[in-house]
């Protein structure tokens, strides 16, 4: 990458600068392996800020669209990182960031709502665009949750990836439609499962034995046996069959 402007001109300066002055004007970025092959991350000094990744085969023409497009967004120079953050190589490993810090100020508080929401969906699950709005207080706002979405900062370590549109059709991805089934496959969800059940309207199953309506992909859900598992097109009419909604997967907060 080439040099940053502004860090020409801190390395001209006749002192040195006071200690961390550096790190809280300049992010780092380091090359790590993913899910999908090698991403570029950059983070600054309050965590995590950016993620990219440029398709199978990045080379330094990436590399340097992930240069121009961080400056552009940020307003920030970049310098290379000796060593990943902590807990990120984890993170991209197993899929769960819980300790990772995010540095998500340039987000509006919406923005950050919905990203919020988006890393409480675990590994193996998915949720439709509809929960997240109903999850922040904002049930109405399901177009404006789909844009918030797209422009995650930080795809992979906020699970985007796992909302999908209420038809059971995996959606729009930042990286691709194609590079968000592999993620959904990769981590367990039964994409064409979900198609087959919604084909035929079910987009809640229910348990007879425990009296209990999910979202399909809900470990719940997932552990019912074929002769006790009942299909159902909204919660609403599973309630009125006698079924309660999960407090795990939570699917009443998606309007019926």
């Amino acid at each position: 990458m080439n040099q940053d402007p502004l860090l020409s001109g801190l390395a001209g300066l006749t002192a040195d600068p006071p200690e961390g002055l550096l790190d809280r004007i300049a992010a780092r970025w380091v090359r790590v392996e993913g899910p999908l092959g090698e991403v570029s991350v950059a983070a600054t000094d309050q965590g995590v800020a950016f993620l990219r990744w440029y398709g199978p085969h990045d080379d330094t023409a990436a590399r340097e669209s992930f240069a121009a497009e961080f400056r552009a967004r940020f307003g920030r120079p970049l310098l290379q990182g000796d060593r990943p953050p902590a807990g990120l190589v984890p993170a991209l490993r197993t899929g769960k960031a819980a300790g990772l810090r995010f540095d998500l100020r340039e987000l509006s508080d919406f923005q950050r709502d919905v990203l919020t929401a988006a890393q409480r969906i675990p590994r193996g699950e998915v949720r439709p665009y509809a929960w997240i709005a109903r999850q922040i207080g904002r049930p109405a706002a399901v177009r404006a949750v789909g844009t918030a979405l797209a422009r995650n900062p930080v795809p992979l370590l906020i699970p985007c990836h796992r909302i999908v549109r209420s038809d059971g059709a995996p959606g729009e991805y930042v990286f691709g439609a194609e590079a968000k089934e592999r993620l959904l496959r990769h981590e367990g969800v039964d994409l064409d499962g979900l198609r087959d059940l919604a084909q035929e309207n079910v987009f809640y199953l229910a348990s007879d034995t425990t009296g209990i309506v999910c979202f399909p992909t809900c470990h719940n859900a997932r552990r019912i046996t074929p002769r006790h598992r009942h299909g159902f097109r909204s919660v609403a009419q599973a309630e009125s069959a006698g079924y309660r909604a999960c407090r795990t997967c939570r699917p009443g907060e998606v309007a019926a």
